[in-house]
């Protein structure tokens, strides 16, 4: 039996995701039933008249805190909605790195529930609470969890059996192994404002340019590792 998952996002604008799930593999993948993605607005779950789901912070300072019961109550709702009641996935900068290991180990889970934030974050009692997978896309501040929640998506998919057309591309892209970049391709035309396709992939010798494959993946992943100086900062002299 194939694998399926379903993604649950739990976020204030679930119209960002109506284009999104209409794209190229995730389509063809949702149209096939390996995925489901269904959005969920935390708004319907508050209980303050006024639709609010924020505050200010206790302590003071900038912005505004997603408060704990609408979240926590939303997360009850849509696990109820649904078997196996799934993981939940609260998208944060202070989460773990998303990497392809992680990616794989998310990718074994039938169902995820992904929990987008806004403003200045959520409310800790949230995470207390429900214990969530905290994931981070990178070492930067979204304007929300939303578009990490596509990323984690995309990426989770391209794992799952009949999602990608040829299932050897998962396993020789990059990242596919800690460290490695995938070796440069090429397509029609052969030359191109004098750059020439290399004569190895034009030969017919699979053996040989398999070999270069394997040297030139070998060669980026040498380049990309390597230490190398910091970007200097604006204004800069470096």
């Amino acid at each position: 039996m194939n694998r399926t998952i379903r993604f649950d996002v739990l976020t204030l604008f679930p119209g960002i995701f109506d284009g999104y799930v209409r794209q190229s593999l995730l389509e063809d993948a949702i149209q096939a039933g390996i995925v489901q993605v269904h959005a969920w607005n935390i708004r319907d779950w508050t209980q303050n008249k006024h639709q609010r789901v924020d505050d200010r912070p206790f302590g003071g300072g900038p912005g505004m805190v997603l408060s704990v019961q609408p979240v926590v109550d939303c997360v009850a709702a849509v696990r109820a909605k649904a078997e196996p009641p799934g993981k939940v996935v609260m998208l944060t900068p202070a989460g773990e790195r998303l990497t392809q290991r992680v990616v794989e180990r998310l990718a074994g889970e039938p169902r995820l529930l992904l929990l987008c934030g806004r403003y200045e974050g959520f409310d800790d009692r949230i995470r207390q609470l429900l214990n969530p997978i905290e994931i981070s896309v990178g070492d930067f501040v979204c304007n929300g969890g939303e578009v990490p929640a596509m990323v984690l998506i995309d990426t989770v998919i391209r794992l799952l059996p009949g999602v990608l057309g040829d299932e050897q591309s998962a396993a020789d892209e990059s990242h596919s192994e800690d460290g490695r970049l995938e070796y440069p391709q090429y397509t029609r035309p052969r030359v191109y404002e004098g750059l020439a396709v290399p004569d190895i992939l034009l030969s017919g010798n699979h053996q040989a340019v398999a070999k270069w494959r394997r040297e030139q993946s070998e060669l980026r992943s040498r380049e990309r590792n390597k230490p190398g100086d910091a970007i200097a900062p604006p204004g800069s002299d470096s």
